[in-house]
């Protein structure tokens, strides 16, 4: 690392391009985190998307820009409609369908109840039509989710940083607020002064998998497709029953 390099490193960083699937649950509680800071530090996020539908496709099935509809993809060219006008209002695109599906257990990939939560959040339901009408809006979200996979992405939460390192995480169940909440920045940023430090990971109890299980529940309510990890099924345990297991597809 030159002394230059250095220097960025340990600068604070100014802004991040957060990437986001909304039908992720841990990428929604990253955001929680994100936005806290943000608050605090006045860092700049900028919204990217990564697609999870597209990752974990199985050979033979559409690509979901070959779908009329297709859930998180179909969110995100919403996203990418209200990009182009105002990044402040994918900022709460996302916030409410996050909320909707990960808080609250609703069915934001549902047209009828998206085009409920642009109302909720001041927007024209039209926003709907005109986004799935428009085949350039299959194009940011591609074009997003493109860039972050040639550099090695394979998930979200995915930060880049002004400096172009790449980070997935943090990977939370509750997200840490106020002097936690810059606490963890600070520790997440702080892996950028070791670019060739790749891996720093938490093994998962059998006590922990339940409590994921049971923070996971409104999403789990809400979702209407089964959960992939890199070609594995993910069979989220019955936190009342004290079991788990985990499927090969």
């Amino acid at each position: 690392m030159t002394l230059r390099e250095r220097e960025l490193a340990t600068e604070p960083a100014r802004s991040v391009n957060f990437y986001f699937d909304p039908m992720c649950p841990f990428a929604y509680q990253a955001s929680l985190w994100i936005r806290d800071v943000r608050e605090q530090t006045g860092l700049v996020v900028n919204w990217r998307f990564f697609s999870l539908e597209e990752v974990n496709r199985v050979d033979g099935k559409k690509h979901p820009w070959e779908r009329e509809w297709s859930y998180g993809w179909s969110l995100m060219r919403i996203g990418a409609l209200l990009r182009r006008r105002d990044m402040d209002e994918l900022d709460a695109w996302y916030g409410a369908i996050g909320a909707a599906l990960h808080r609250d257990g609703r069915k934001p990939h549902d047209p009828q109840v998206a085009r409920q939560i642009l109302t909720e959040i001041g927007l024209e339901t039209s926003v709907l039509d005109e986004a799935i009408s428009d085949p350039t809006t299959h194009d940011d979200v591609k074009t997003d989710h493109d860039r972050v996979s040639r550099a090695g992405a394979f998930g979200v939460p995915t930060l880049v940083f002004e400096d172009g390192q790449m980070l997935f995480g943090p990977v939370l169940k509750d997200p840490p607020a106020s002097e936690r909440a810059i606490k963890l920045w600070e520790l997440t940023t702080a892996w950028l002064e070791f670019p060739h430090l790749y891996e720093l990971q938490r093994p998962k109890s059998r006590t922990d998998v339940l409590e994921i299980a049971e923070a996971l529940q409104p999403y789990l309510a809400g979702r209407d497709w089964e959960s992939i990890d890199r070609g594995r099924k993910i069979v989220i345990p019955d936190p009342n029953r004290r079991t788990t297991q985990t499927e090969k597809t």
